[in-house]
């Protein structure tokens, strides 16, 4: 969006009077100056009596200190400033009194205090806009007061079920698949004003694109089809006063609301089907029951990224302990639904012959010497992630990096191909610890992984919650090699070089090595921000009092990704702690939204269970399926009304057609594929290591295979075969046949009674070459194939080799060390070939 400077200006004035006259009460009225007489920030040292009460301490430590200073609530809530006076400072114990009355000790995130800040008030943290990110707010005080009055255990919190508002389903607006209505109404002033920042490669979302589809799929979770002055479009400008337009912000915004209301209304409503047997009605956000990620171990946490804000370029830390490392977004990094972000592939741009999108998230060196100080007081820290790599063929790509360079860290977790490497400076010693080839334990699949380190312990890698077992070869020890001045970043290298292609949902420093029952604690607690959706049915089973909503078709479901949502422990449960079930049939549930059946994901329509006191457990219930699904997302988590229906329930049941499949289309007529392909890098590593008997972790091997992997191949395809991957092949091939004769051991085992003694000019005889070429055919060439030369041709081929590589000078007689070199070089010649590399 483009404004002029003096527009801008303006803008920013109003923004930091609206920002000072926060501290207001709530009756509208014009503030009066408030004299702070509390002199309260960071450095000052607390004078005042002492906490009177253990209460009192733990107020003191845990929340006041945090609140106190000017930045936050102690520049209005002082002792000479507005009530609650719960952050002056002269009397902690008056302040802790003022601020009982703003807590809910049994469900804090409900306590007046947060749900104040979470309607706007006051806000500290920025969203790197101009904006304020009210939900990093809300995490860190109630973070905050949860330590206060929690009992420090890191047991699950119970979340107590409640009903809902009960309200019937409505018949709804939903985006068309289409654009033409779009294109004609939003688009316009979205690429008139929005594409110098929102597009490709520059900021997200990409709701400038010039890709018509593009710009659509990012702009309809920031459009409200049935309230278009809600929409965050329209809210961006007319109260955060968002780069608006040469007209103003309040006339921008207008017109904005007015395109949105345009395309509302050239959207028809979907009736629902008035045959159809449906539950009462619910929206995700708003309706369901937060669902806390309550039992995670978190009592060292020094850094936090949970991602929940979903816009802006800041990602903020939640942790609580100061200072905060926010993290500035860059190039191709996008926010996911569900609370993550997302680092997408760069480019070259072809017009100006640069890299464009390389992303990243990195915080300020002096936010980032936190770790370093709270990490260096203890040798010890855990990494602990919740990602999504986009692919397996990524290497040396890093998820997270506390570092000055590509070659000077003090830690870092990155991906190579299947597996993930953990980097620790310990003095000058730095070299990865990386899980097993083999394993391959990193897959492109929602992954915990954890990085331990202790001064006593060493380094160790979990992932999903197991054990990876993977030694560490370097000794541990203190980590007086670590660098104060480097920073945190993540999704690449603080050069921009060492980009990883996925999701982060959820990042975790601690400044103590988690142990394994913490880590399965902290796994077994998932991910995202979850709801308990309990949709009404007591209309339909008549256990009781039909006008009572205490009947209830339970659901976990959370927002999966910005495209769908998730819906788990599908559970039948009711708020009457006396019902009784009289085998209640419930057959052929599904679920809808906006008024429509969904056509995908309805694993629940073969449902057929009766609801009886035997199965149903007071306080659990009765479950009806452990089926998870995904449905697709409409408009907004904020937005979307989901039902279910039935074909059955109670005394209540419908006729359904059976659902006619589509004619599958007439199949293409492809090209025959071929009947063979190639082995990959992995499993032609794999393949030589055990036709050789040459172990693969072979410093010479390993270090061979490090080098070359990039050339060999990736897909089976044998379509894809390039000369560069038989290169390749040919020096692995090498590496190991050199290392097989190099050892007396396994040489004597794998060709017998061949003598390497012998001068070469004497020892490749008639006997010599048959016991060459007999160990190479039974070890490396398969038998009883389709399709393979035959053993003569490839004896023809070894001989043709040998001839050439055993001819010496005229006095008969071969340098010392050539009977090794010509049979190491017949073994690279087979082991190399079409017999290894083809499957």
């Amino acid at each position: 969006m483009k404004a002029t400077n003096t527009l801008k200006s303006i803008c920013l004035s109003l923004l930091a009077l609206i920002l000072l006259s926060a501290c207001g009460t709530d009756s509208g009225q014009e503030n009066t100056d408030n004299p702070n007489t509390n002199q309260n920030t960071s450095t000052d040292e607390y004078l005042g009596p002492a906490p009177e009460t253990d209460d009192a301490l733990k107020f003191q430590t845990e929340f006041w200190e945090n609140i106190v200073t000017e930045n936050r609530c102690g520049a209005c809530h002082g002792a000479d400033g507005q009530s609650p006076k719960f952050a002056r400072f002269d009397d902690v114990n008056l302040a802790l009194a003022d601020a009982s009355s703003l807590i809910d000790r049994d469900d804090p995130a409900e306590s007046a205090l947060i749900t104040k800040v979470a309607n706007g008030h006051n806000c500290w943290a920025s969203n790197g806009q101009g904006g304020t990110d009210i939900g990093t707010c809300v995490t860190i005080l109630t973070g905050w007061v949860e330590n206060w009055v929690g009992d420090n255990t890191a047991s699950t919190n119970e979340i107590i079920l409640r009903s809902p508002q009960i309200k019937d389903p409505g018949s709804s607006k939903s985006f068309p698949e289409d654009t033409l209505s779009y294109s004609s109404t939003v688009y316009p002033l979205l690429t008139e004003y929005c594409s110098d920042c929102h597009v490709e490669g520059q900021q997200t979302p990409f709701i400038g694109s010039s890709d018509v589809d593009t710009s659509y799929l990012a702009a309809q979770s920031r459009i409200s089809l049935e309230t278009p002055g809600n929409s965050r479009l329209v809210q961006r400008l007319l109260n955060e006063f968002h780069n608006c337009w040469e007209v103003g912000c309040e006339a921008s915004s207008t017109e904005m609301r007015t395109a949105i209301e345009a395309f509302s209304n050239s959207i028809t409503a979907a009736a629902i089907d008035e045959t159809l047997i449906t539950s009462k009605a619910l929206v995700l956000v708003g309706d369901g029951i937060v669902a806390n990620s309550g039992g995670r171990y978190e009592d060292d946490v020094i850094a936090l990224y949970e991602f929940k804000a979903g816009e802006g370029t800041l990602a903020n830390d939640t942790s609580g302990v100061d200072p905060a490392i926010n993290l500035e977004l860059s190039g191709n990094v996008e926010w996911v639904g569900g609370w993550g972000i997302k680092f997408g592939a760069s480019y070259i741009d072809e017009e100006t012959n640069t890299r464009v999108g390389n992303g990243k998230a990195q915080g300020k060196t002096e936010d980032s010497k936190k770790l370093y100080d709270e990490i260096r007081g203890t040798s010890q820290y855990s990494i602990e992630a919740w990602v999504v790599p986009a692919n397996v063929t990524q290497e040396d790509s890093r998820i997270v990096s506390y570092s000055g360079s590509a070659s000077s860290r003090n830690f870092a977790l990155q991906q190579t191909l299947y597996n993930y490497d953990f980097y620790n400076t310990t003095n000058d010693f730095n070299e990865a610890l990386s899980t097993a080839d083999a394993d391959e334990r990193l897959q492109a699949s929602l992954q915990h992984v954890v990085a331990t380190y202790s001064a006593t312990q060493g380094r160790k890698l979990y992932v999903n919650g197991v054990y990876t077992e993977d030694e560490d070869s370097v000794a541990p020890g203190l980590l007086n090699g670590w660098n104060e001045s480097f920073a945190l970043v993540l999704g690449n290298e603080t050069d921009g070089n060492e980009l990883w292609e996925g999701t982060l949902r959820m990042l975790a420093i601690h400044s103590r090595a988690l142990t394994q029952e913490q880590i399965t604690q902290n796994y077994n607690s998932g991910v995202g921000e979850k709801f308990y959706m309990l949709f009404g049915v007591s209309h339909l089973v008549d256990t009781d009092d039909p006008d009572t909503a205490d009947d209830f078709i339970f659901f976990e479901a959370s927002q999966f990704d910005s495209f769908s949502y998730l819906f788990s422990d599908a559970r039948f449960v009711s708020l009457n702690d006396n019902v009784e079930l009289d085998d209640i049939t419930l057959r052929g549930m599904k679920i809808a939204i906006n008024g429509q059946e969904v056509n995908v994901g309805q694993v629940y329509q073969n449902l057929n269970i009766s609801l009886n006191d035997e199965d149903y457990v007071a306080g659990n219930g009765q479950v009806l399926s452990n089926l998870g699904t995904i449905v697709p997302l409409d408009k907004a988590a904020d937005e979307d009304e989901f039902f279910l229906s039935f074909t059955e329930i109670g005394s209540r049941s419908r006729d359904e057609e059976e659902d006619i499949p589509p004619t599958p289309a007439e199949p293409e007529d492809l090209p025959a594929s071929s009947e063979i392909g190639l082995r990959t890098f992995d499993e032609i590593n794999a393949s030589m290591s055990v036709m050789t008997g040459v172990a693969s972790t072979d410093s010479d091997v390993k270090s061979t295979f490090d080098t070359v992997k990039q050339q060999l191949p990736t897909i089976e395809n044998i379509e894809g075969f390039l000369s560069a991957h038989q290169m390749a092949v040919t020096q692995l091939a090498i590496q190991y046949c050199d290392a097989l004769v190099d050892d007396t051991s396994l040489r004597a085992s794998f060709f017998s009674s061949f003598n390497f003694s012998e001068n070469a000019n004497t020892a490749f005889d008639t006997d010599g070459r048959s016991q060459i070429s007999s160990a190479l055919l039974s070890n490396f060439v398969g038998t009883s194939l389709d399709t393979q030369p035959s053993d003569s041709d490839i004896n023809d081929e070894i001989n043709s080799l040998i001839d050439t590589l055993s001819a010496c000078s005229a006095d008969s007689s071969c340098p010392e060390g050539r009977t090794e070199i010509v049979v190491k070089a017949a073994c690279a010649a087979v082991l190399g070939s079409a017999t290894t590399l083809v499957q």
